[in-house]
């Protein structure tokens, strides 16, 4: 079997890969009368596409054959926008502070999962957050919200009354110092009053360390211990510099309890058992979810600034189901326009780009799917854009064929040339513009900015892709209907284009 057979079979297998993948699978049979007659209410359950495939999952487009949904942003799936406000008084923090408040609540959405979210400051004392698609608002603002103060709290000298806090709320010396730079109006009561202080000092806790000197936090299931079930815990490191505050505190404190302390509460007060230089774990009876969330909120940091919601709106699809089924038609409109254009223009080397052509368009929708990609506008700009740097890869690449023929070149040798003349002109602008690509996602992780770096990423996929389709791909196209129609080209060079 030669090379170019090889490839043959290697891009079949892929091109199926990829189809089967990218393009819904039999239709569920959903009957369009009931579609037509339902109301807006029931169409939105119902969840019917205009060809009558099934969408389980209501964002608009079908299920796949792998059962992988396409994310989709805000401009497309709609979702929720949350304003929030800062809960002390606005000369109490920097701009800096809001804006890693800001980062912290970017972390934060980006972890629930939901992608392609906008983070953005507002004003001097507002953050507007956008989320794409929510399944749940009110455990996405709950903890977008919460500020996750965890303190590891000193209860020396309390063995016998350890277990009666657990679960209870209590001052500690963290919290009196956080209200007092809070600047609170006077006469607005206190809520620390109703928190349980040092029974024997009367005193606030002391706080030996806060969530600030984690360096890492994850839920795992521990083992069952004897007869018991398997717990969930959390466990943490410890940053570099707070590790001999934390290390000779609980080498002093050995066989003393030290409370875990979140918001205020006392989640658990195991004993100290040995000196806790670089990490150790949390206990609480905490399910899963709650296990994850508390990791997630650690790894996230605490809040430099409380926040209050201020307002939040559901919003639809910015540009609604029936721009999007304008758009799909208006791309799809265009391809074709390509597809002919080089079919027309090219003759033989135009089928072979149209082919590499169609499988470059579903290998990117495959890896959008795959990676996942989040759709955006812009993202499907970037897309798009990258359709016609495929294009143009071909171009380059059937003129130089075109030269080398008139040059006087036979067949083979032109067409050899053709592809590894025309191979660095192609690396080249194509990397080029996938620096730039690198540059746009960078300035698209700051707040705000998000959708900047969603046309990168499908930019730069395209781009790396075009690296394979342009060359490998319509190269093997080629080399095959030379050699189906050789004697015909020997003939009629027109075939060729030249």
């Amino acid at each position: 079997m030669s090379r170019h057979s090889r490839w043959l079979v290697f891009i079949v297998i892929l091109s199926a890969f990829c189809i089967w993948v990218a393009t819904p699978p039999e239709s569920k049979g959903v009957d369009a009368a009931a579609c037509a007659a339902a109301d807006e209410a029931a169409r939105a359950n119902l969840k019917c596409t205009e060809n009558l495939e099934f969408d389980s999952d209501g964002d608009g487009l079908p299920e796949f054959a792998l059962h992988i949904t396409q994310s989709l942003g805000l401009d497309l799936v709609g979702g929720l926008r949350v304003l929030l406000q800062a809960d002390i008084a606005a000369d109490s923090f920097s701009a800096e502070d809001l804006g890693e408040t800001a980062n912290n609540v970017s972390r934060r959405v980006n972890a629930l999962g939901l992608t392609e979210a906008t983070v953005q400051v507002q004003g001097r004392d507002r953050i507007l957050v956008e989320l794409p698609g929510v399944s749940d608002p009110q455990q996405a603002i709950a903890t977008i919200q919460q500020t996750a103060l965890l303190e590891f709290v000193d209860f020396g000298g309390l063995s016998a009354q350890t277990y009666d806090l657990v679960g209870s709320e209590i001052v500690t010396s963290e919290q009196v110092e956080m209200r007092r730079n809070a600047n609170v109006p006077e006469g607005e009561e206190d809520p620390l009053a109703a928190r349980r202080a040092h029974p024997v000092t009367g005193l606030p806790f002391r706080t030996v360390m806060t969530g600030a000197g984690l360096q890492a936090a994850s839920a795992v299931l521990a083992p069952p211990q004897g007869t018991g079930s398997a717990e969930w815990m959390i466990n943490f490191e410890i940053k570099e510099e707070f590790q001999s505050v934390f290390g000779g505190f609980t080498a002093e404190r050995i066989g003393q309890p030290m409370a875990i302390v979140l918001d205020g509460e006392v989640l658990s007060a195991p004993v100290i058992q040995a000196q806790l230089s670089s990490g150790g774990v949390i206990s609480g009876q905490f399910t899963e979810d709650d296990a994850n969330t508390l990791a997630l909120q650690l790894r996230s940091g605490a809040l430099p600034i409380p926040l209050r919601i201020e307002s939040t709106q559901e919003v639809g699809a910015t540009l609604g189901q029936e721009s999007v089924r304008l758009s799909v038609q208006a791309g799809v409109i265009g391809v074709l326009v390509v597809l002919a254009f080089m079919l027309i223009y090219y003759r033989l080397p135009g089928l072979a780009a149209d082919l590499a052509l169609v499988v470059f368009i579903f290998l990117n929708i495959a890896v959008f799917k795959l990676l996942p990609v989040t759709l955006t506008l812009p993202a499907i700009t970037g897309f798009l854009i990258s359709i016609g740097t495929a294009v143009d890869g071909n171009i380059l690449i059937f003129e130089r064929i075109k030269e080398e023929l008139r040059a006087g070149l036979p067949l083979e040798a032109a067409l050899k040339a053709g592809f590894d003349r025309a191979w660095t002109s192609i690396r080249d602008s194509n990397l080029s513009t996938i620096i730039i690509c690198g540059i746009l996602f960078m300035f698209g992780q700051t707040p705000g900015a998000s959708i900047v770096a969603g046309f990168a990423v499908t930019l730069a996929i395209g781009l790396l892709l075009n690296l394979f389709t342009a060359v490998i791909v319509t190269r093997t196209f080629l080399y095959m209907l030379v050699g189906l129609f050789r004697s015909r080209i020997e003939n009629n060079r027109a075939l060729l284009g030249a």
